[in-house]
């Protein structure tokens, strides 16, 4: 019995253990869907003018196709799978916030709750209010963050199939203008036709 109160303990201490890292998480994580909502107003706001990965992407292409024919084909594959996973690692970054936002938040919500009872049973109602003022504004942090996060990310994900969509035509031009009928190994560029 002696045994089973002590790894209760030692759970309850471990917990407590998380229980800074995780109120700073989802501070961080609410500091970061700001920043994320700001970069995507003005990612709209140059879109509006011209797609900077399209427009980046152009200027890659024109150097690739500068160094003439030999092995074309394969550059402009390379090129433009590169460019599809540069533009897939920026929309990582924000669904890794879909998924860790809410986890934390349940985790800051838990954690204080966990402290709450242990001051409940200790008679200590002031400490006890004040862990689950800080579990329920975790839970709505870490949720909150996590919805941001989505509606950016299905904003972005909008604007990646666009660009990609694009820069796949404009490689097709290119390769039919130069006498390839299509890169070899061409997954993206026999999907569109």
């Amino acid at each position: 019995m002696e045994f089973v109160s002590w790894l209760e303990r030692f759970l309850f201490d471990v917990s407590n253990a998380f229980y800074l890292p995780v109120i700073l998480g989802v501070s961080l994580l609410i500091v970061y869907v700001a920043l994320m909502l700001g970069a995507l107003v003005h990612e709209a706001w140059e879109r509006r003018k011209l797609a900077r990965a399209v427009t980046a992407y152009r200027a890659q292409m024109a150097i690739e196709l500068a160094l003439g024919t030999p092995h074309l084909d394969a550059r402009l594959e390379r090129l433009l799978q590169g460019a599809e996973l540069s533009l897939a690692k920026n929309l990582d970054r924000i669904r890794f916030v879909i998924k860790v936002g809410p986890a934390l938040g349940l985790m800051g919500t838990l954690i204080p709750m966990g402290i709450s009872l242990a001051a409940l049973a200790e008679g200590n109602i002031p400490k006890m209010a004040g862990s689950m003022v800080t579990a329920f504004t975790a839970t709505v942090a870490g949720l909150g963050s996590g919805v941001v996060a989505y509606l950016i990310a299905l904003v972005r994900e909008k604007w990646l199939k666009d660009d990609i969509r694009e820069m796949e035509y404009l490689t097709e031009v290119a390769a039919r203008e130069h006498g390839l009928d299509q890169p070899e190994g061409s997954h993206a560029l026999s999907e569109t036709a």
